[in-house]
């Protein structure tokens, strides 16, 4: 996406006139706070991205079949040039494996869902893992399984190649210390069974955009990325009540984000087996 990329239909009714008179104006003040990844997806794999949060559209009054990312606008990339993208990733790291989350779709009809599950299909072929009961790296490694597809849409059950939507937890909060009080309390209640997500993302309000008018989503999580990253130091992955698995967040190249969710994994080597 770019600062003059259109503002996608789920934004409020005021904000798409405003976009449809006076784009100028509007197209880059919308676009700084609702970008929230600045590297390419190669980029982002090489830092030690393993998840992805596809949000996908197919926009209004497109006569291609293209389809693109959005949040908040629309990706100038269409869907298959990114996932391209990562196939050819994959195919020189080939002991890596990455989940590619499908969700929040936007103007897909069943005929444009058939298209992208085509594309998803001839991009990753035999890289795809379908549904399994017990899923290790060895097994994968052992199969040649490069990519778990989860798929926001009833149509995954009936895919064997299509995993089901993966929980994410998101707070909603624009501070520090209300999404970390959040979490602490979802973990009293123990984790979902599978694969989940805990999204470090902080989201703006009105208020805050307003009463911050020459900030950017950036500028946000920059503030407060080291009181997000100290909490996320003291969490633990695996199956216990109060541990987490998958950890997102915006901007993740910055502030040793990647490395320090992966460090988490050598907690696990220290229990006993």
């Amino acid at each position: 996406m770019n600062n003059r990329s259109p503002v996608d239909p789920m934004q409020p009714d005021m904000l798409q006139k405003l976009d449809k008179y006076m784009k100028p104006l509007i197209r880059p003040f919308v676009y700084k706070w609702a970008i929230t990844q600045e590297s390419t997806i190669k980029q982002q794999l090489d830092c030690g991205v393993r998840y992805c949060d596809l949000r996908i559209a197919h926009r209004p009054n497109e006569h291609s079949t293209d389809l693109y990312f959005y949040h908040g606008v629309y990706t100038t990339l269409t869907v298959e040039t990114v996932l391209m993208e990562i196939k050819e990733w994959l195919d020189a790291h080939p002991k890596e494996v990455a989940i590619l989350s499908f969700s929040h779709f936007l103007g897909l009809n069943q005929e444009l869902h058939a298209r992208l599950l085509t594309t998803i299909r001839s991009t990753f072929t035999s890289k795809l893992c379908p549904k399994m009961e017990v899923l290790t790296l060895r097994n994968l490694w052992a199969l040649g399984y490069q990519v778990i597809v989860s798929y926001e849409h009833n149509m995954s059950s009936s895919h064997s190649d299509l995993w089901p939507h993966i929980p994410y937890w998101w707070a909603n909060k624009c501070k520090a210390e209300a999404l970390i009080e959040e979490f602490e309390e979802r973990k009293q209640h123990g984790r979902p069974a599978g694969f989940f997500v805990t999204g470090i993302n902080l989201t703006e309000d009105l208020k805050y955009i307003c009463t911050h008018p020459t900030e950017s989503l950036k500028d946000l999580v920059m503030s407060t990325y080291p009181a997000l990253l100290a909490w996320v130091r003291e969490q633990t992955p695996g199956s216990r009540v109060g541990s987490l698995n998958i950890i997102a967040g915006d901007f993740i190249t910055e502030r040793h984000f990647a490395p320090t969710v992966v460090t988490l994994n050598e907690k696990l080597l220290k229990w006993p087996s």
